[in-house]
């Protein structure tokens, strides 16, 4: 499952009445020292991000949910969530909500990490991320 923004998406937005307001989106992060341990976190706090199609919102309870989720590798939830340090990747997902015609981004961290993270975005993202729509 590729959760990349496309222009395709803002198009059909304006096209539907859109036009003029702000595009608004959402990037699922997990910022951890090393890749390896933001998929466990991802695979403990959010494992329904391996969770592919119609799944998450056709499940009717919590335990259904626990069910369809123990079959979820680690690895299936790099799928939908950017589970990296390197601040290259961060910013390149960054870009494309800018190339898709993105006015804002809300950037989710998933896992207890929430201080760690904003000192990232601090000292690693923000100084770059001077994207500029032309």
């Amino acid at each position: 499952m590729d959760s990349s923004p496309t222009v395709d998406f803002t198009d059909r937005f304006e096209r539907a009445g859109g036009s003029g307001k702000p595009r608004y989106g959402q990037l699922t992060v997990c910022w951890a020292p090393t890749d390896e341990e933001a998929r466990r976190t991802v695979q403990e706090w959010w494992p329904t991000a391996a969770l592919s199609g119609t799944l998450s919102t056709e499940l009717a309870t919590p335990e259904l949910f626990e069910s369809a989720t123990e079959l979820a590798r680690e690895e299936d939830v790099e799928e939908s969530i950017l589970c990296s340090a390197d601040p290259a990747r961060h910013l390149q997902k960054l870009k494309e909500f800018v190339d898709a015609s993105f006015d804002h981004v809300y950037v989710h961290q998933v896992g207890p990490r929430q201080e760690d993270f904003f000192r990232f975005y601090e000292k690693e993202i923000l100084p770059e991320a001077r994207f500029r729509r032309i």
